[in-house]
């Protein structure tokens, strides 16, 4: 979702936190700002981006820098996304279940591939059934918690 949005959407929700209106935010006020845009940043990863910016907790930063983030922060997170989206492929009839082996055939075709060792974890994180199925609610939490990691 956070990709389509707009300049103008992240302009007007940065400008919520402009309490002074001079075109700048609080450094602490970030995260509030990143997530209130559908961003799921940890803080360890808001205290690096302001950092790679030369902004400590007590700074400000404009809305470039803001955006300059935001870009980032987003293209950490596509991964996830394109996990999601193979499942949500894979699960045509959204019974909510997929063969762990169809899944596996997508993560490691994807455009951003995965190894199998990396499918390997996130099966066992997710737990595969006797069946060989793979329950996608608990996939996506363990794509969830694994991308945490990173």
């Amino acid at each position: 979702i956070s990709k389509h949005f707009t300049q103008d959407y992240f302009k007007e929700c940065f400008s919520l936190y402009d309490r002074q209106r001079k075109g700048r935010i609080e450094a602490q006020e970030l995260i509030i700002v990143m997530r209130c845009l559908g961003s799921n940043p940890t803080p360890s990863e808001v205290q690096r981006h302001l950092l790679s910016h030369g902004i400590d907790r007590g700074g400000e930063l404009d809305f470039s820098t803001f955006l300059s983030i935001m870009h980032r922060q987003l293209q950490q997170e596509a991964p996830e996304e394109e996990i999601l989206e193979a499942m949500r492929m894979a699960d045509k009839e959204q019974k909510g279940f997929i063969l762990a082996s169809e899944l596996r055939a997508k993560l490691t075709g994807l455009g951003e591939k995965l190894t199998d060792k990396e499918v390997d974890e996130l099966l066992k994180e997710a737990g595969v059934g006797a069946d060989g199925r793979v329950n996608c609610e608990q996939f996506a939490k363990a794509v969830t918690r694994s991308s945490a990691k990173r």
